[in-house]
């Protein structure tokens, strides 16, 4: 009873896992095109964004570390308070 049930399972599982990657591919053919693009970037565009992109992710590591002493001496200051 059992292995019947498991064959049945398995015999699904391994028509779906056959059938599954047909579908991707064709759902990822739909998307890619051949011709060239419609708009071009030019270089200074590309710059600004990539200066942009650079700024948002290079911004929060710099205050962190233009304010680390002042995290210091508060840790420090928290450290000598007796805690009641």
């Amino acid at each position: 009873m059992v292995s019947g049930v498991l064959r049945m399972i398995m015999g699904n599982v391994s028509v779906l896992t056959l059938a599954r990657p047909k579908e991707i591919l064709k759902a990822t053919r739909k998307m890619i095109y051949s011709k060239p693009p419609r708009n071009k970037i030019g270089a200074a565009q590309s710059f600004f964004v990539m200066s942009v992109f650079a700024v948002a992710m290079l911004t929060p590591a710099a205050w962190i570390l233009h304010h680390l002493p002042e995290y210091r001496q508060r840790s420090k200051q928290d450290q000598q308070r007796p805690r009641t």
